[in-house]
């Protein structure tokens, strides 16, 4: 679109996500420049709980939208008049959650009069990517999450075909897991991360490699290895070296992870290796891979931290690349907790 001058007129997407215990409101202009990007943390609520409670999530996300939408709107200094669409997080994630979002978008878009463009969850932390950097094709994804750990080829923009998944539990619920384990309290994944980086000592854990060439990954067994460290030390009568023990797990999981990542970048011939999700804000990872990459001369992108967790800007990036190819989602478009990465790509090809 044109103004009546000649010049473009910017994309203005305000971006909604309720997926999992974050309510985020961005407000994101030609899919790269964040404007605003509003987030409402639970984890102060889920910590009595040791983990996040789907219908306490709900509620919470119903208290905090309207207040954060009006939040995003004006530190963005836009108006809903000028906004070209909104946008939702449709699916993955907890269905309840969902459900506060897209009802609040679905009413955004009918009483604005605005197209409405339902996101995946998992392209919006992949497009989270191109807030920092412009990405180039064909590229590969190391997804790691709390829900979710996948190696994920982009052959084009808005394509996406998972060539690796977890077979088991994703990353970030290891992490919380063995965090529990080791005595921390939730989220446990940061804890972990900063002993295994103070550890002076390690205790040696095994590496899950599942068949030669698979790209996929296992880590239930690393965390049942994890507990049996735990509970044999306990059972002698001894203090379990936590920290050791923390080190140990990060190490076998940063490994494998970093090796199958690099792998499927030359296997694909990617110009770019990409890293997305909440545990892409580990040190540990972030660190093995940028020495890594560095001497295989390969480009690695990581968003900063406040783009790796959830949040409602990377669904803008995302949902601007749905918006420049297929245009906007039918009203009657339904929260989707099982929501397909691969059929959620773009049509153009």
């Amino acid at each position: 679109m044109k103004t009546e001058t000649g010049a473009a007129q910017p994309v203005l997407i305000l971006a909604i996500e309720t997926s999992c215990d974050e309510t985020s409101v961005a407000v994101v202009k030609n899919g790269s420049e964040v404007l605003s990007n509003i987030i409402s943390s639970q984890i102060e609520t889920h910590r009595a709980f040791g983990g996040v409670v789907p219908e306490v999530a709900s509620r919470k996300h119903v208290e905090v939208i309207t207040l954060v939408i009006e939040e995003a709107l004006a530190t963005a200094g836009v108006t809903p008049d000028q906004l070209s669409a909104v946008a939702v997080t449709q699916g993955p994630g907890l269905v309840g959650a969902l459900l506060v979002g897209v009802v609040a978008a679905k009413s955004l878009a009918l009483a604005w009069g605005k197209p409405l463009i339902g996101t995946h969850h998992i392209a919006g932390h992949i497009y989270a990517n191109r807030l920092v950097a412009e990405l180039q094709y064909p590229c590969m994804t190391l997804v790691v999450s709390g829900g979710h750990t996948e190696l994920v080829h982009m052959e084009r923009e808005g394509e996406f075909r998972i060539i690796g998944r977890t077979r088991d539990d994703a990353v970030g619920e290891a992490y919380d897991k063995v965090a529990r384990a080791l005595g921390f309290p939730y989220p446990g994944g940061p804890h972990v991360d900063r002993l295994a980086r103070e550890a002076t000592e390690v205790v040696p854990l095994p590496r899950v490699w599942l068949e030669p060439g698979s790209y996929d990954f296992s880590f239930s067994g690393l965390k049942s290895a994890v507990l049996n460290v735990v509970n044999q030390s306990k059972m002698k009568g001894l203090t379990p070296d936590v920290a050791g023990i923390a080190r140990g797990f990060q190490e076998s999981v940063v490994e494998v992870l970093v090796e199958k990542a690099v792998r499927a970048v030359k296997a694909t011939s990617s110009k770019q290796l990409l890293l997305c999700g909440g545990v892409a804000a580990n040190a540990g990872l972030r660190t093995a891979l940028i020495s890594r990459c560095e001497a295989e001369s390969i480009e690695l992108i990581i968003p900063p931290p406040v783009y790796c967790t959830d949040n409602a800007a990377m669904i803008g990036a995302a949902a601007y690349v749905k918006w420049q190819h297929d245009g906007g989602t039918p009203l009657d478009m339904v929260a989707d907790p099982g929501f397909s990465l691969e059929q959620w790509s773009v049509s153009a090809y």
